[in-house]
C-alpha cells in the first residue's frame, strides 16, 4: 500500500539550503552546467557543510523519535539532476538525517511537484521557486545565508513568525503602509474582537500546533512564537485571532518598531519568518531566517 503524506507535516527542502552548497553553485553560474556536474562529480564523496535550514530539519525529524510515530517527513527538492544529487545524499548519510525522499527535477520548475508530494513549507534559495510555490497556495520562504554562529536548543524545535503578511493575510499591515500607524492603530482597536484572515504560514502554525498536541503530558518539543512590530492596542487581535484558531503559541513579543533580533537571538530560534527585509538582514546574522514573499497579485506589490 502506497505510504499516505496527507496526515504528517511535510517539508520540501532544497539542496542548497540544507548544505552550503554556494561554491558549487558558484562553479555553476560562472562556469555552466557541465562544469557543475565535473565538480560534483569530483566532489561527491567529500560531506557537505550544513546550510541554514539544516538545525531546523534535524530538530524537526527528531520529533518522530520522541513521539513513537511519524509526524514529519522531510523531502529534498532540487533542480539538480539525480548523479549530481548523490552527493547530497552521502552528506545526508554521513549526518544520520532520516531523508529518504527527493524530487531531482533536473533543471526545471519543482512548482508542479509541491502538491504531488502533499508538501506544507518549502525552504528553498531559489526565488522563483518560493514565489510560485507562494502564488499556488503552498507557504514557502527564501533562505538568507546562515549566521557565523548557531545557538539552537537540542531538546525543542523553536520556530519564530512575523505576524502580518506571514501568519496573518496582508490586509492590516496595507492599511499600515497606506494610511499610517495612526488608521492602523484605529482599524485594528476597532476589529479587536474580528478574527484576521489566514496568510501564507498560517496553515504551517496550525499544523505545528497540533504537532504540540501530540505531547500533551510532557513538555513539548515543539515551541512557538511570534515575535511582531505591532503593539498595544493592535496586540489584542492577534490573541483573539489565535484564540479563534485554536492555536497556543508559547510566546509572544509586540515590539512596537524595536529591533527583533537580539529577542530572537534569546529565544534561540532555528528558523524566523519574516515578509520585511528590514528585519532579517540583522536577524538572519543571530539566527537562521527565511523571507516570505507577496504573492505576485498582492495589494502590497501594487
Amino acid at each position: 500500500m502506497a505510504l499516505d503524506l496527507s496526515s504528517v507535516l511535510v517539508i520540501g527542502i532544497s539542496s542548497r539550503a540544507l548544505f552550503d552548497l554556494e561554491e558549487s553553485n558558484t562553479v555553476f553560474d560562472e562556469k555552466g552546467l557541465d562544469a557543475y556536474r565535473a565538480y560534483q562529480f569530483k566532489n561527491e564523496k567529500k560531506v557537505l557543510k550544513k546550510g541554514t535550514a539544516f538545525h531546523s530539519v534535524e530538530a524537526l525529524l527528531r520529533l518522530n523519535k520522541l513521539s513513537g510515530k511519524r509526524l514529519v517527513e522531510v523531502i529534498v527538492m532540487s533542480r539538480n539532476s539525480p548523479d549530481t544529487g548523490l552527493r547530497v545524499f552521502n552528506s545526508i548519510a554521513h549526518y544520520g538525517l532520516d531523508i529518504s525522499r527527493a524530487a531531482f527535477s533536473g533543471g526545471t520548475s519543482l512548482s508542479p511537484y509541491l502538491d504531488a508530494f502533499n508538501v506544507d513549507l518549502l525552504l528553498s534559495k531559489s526565488h522563483e521557486d518560493v514565489q510560485a510555490a507562494i502564488d499556488s497556495g503552498i507557504a514557502a520562504a527564501t533562505l538568507y545565508a546562515p549566521p557565523r554562529d548557531v545557538d539552537t536548543d537540542d531538546e525543542q524545535i523553536r520556530i519564530a513568525f512575523d505576524a502580518d503578511a506571514v501568519i496573518f493575510s496582508e490586509e492590516s499591515e496595507h492599511i499600515y503602509k497606506t494610511q499610517g500607524i495612526e488608521a492602523f492603530w484605529e482599524h485594528e482597536k476597532n476589529n479587536a474582537d474580528t478574527p484576521m484572515k489566514e496568510g501564507p504560514f498560517a496553515k504551517l502554525l496550525i499544523t505545528l500546533s497540533y504537532l504540540q498536541k501530540q505531547f500533551q503530558d510532557e513538555e513539548s518539543p515543539v515551541r512557538l512564537a511570534i515575535v511582531t512590530a505591532r503593539n498595544s492596542p493592535a496586540h489584542e487581535r492577534v490573541v483573539q485571532t489565535l484564540r479563534t484558531w485554536d492555536v497556543r503559541v508559547d510566546e509572544a513579543f509586540f515590539l512596537g518598531g524595536l529591533s527583533k533580533d537580539q529577542i530572537l537571538k534569546a529565544f534561540r530560534a532555528h528558523i524566523f519568518f519574516d515578509d520585511q527585509d528590514v528585519h532579517l538582514e540583522s536577524a538572519s546574522r543571530v539566527v537562521p531566517s527565511a523571507k516570505v514573499p507577496y504573492r505576485s497579485d498582492s495589494i502590497l506589490n501594487k
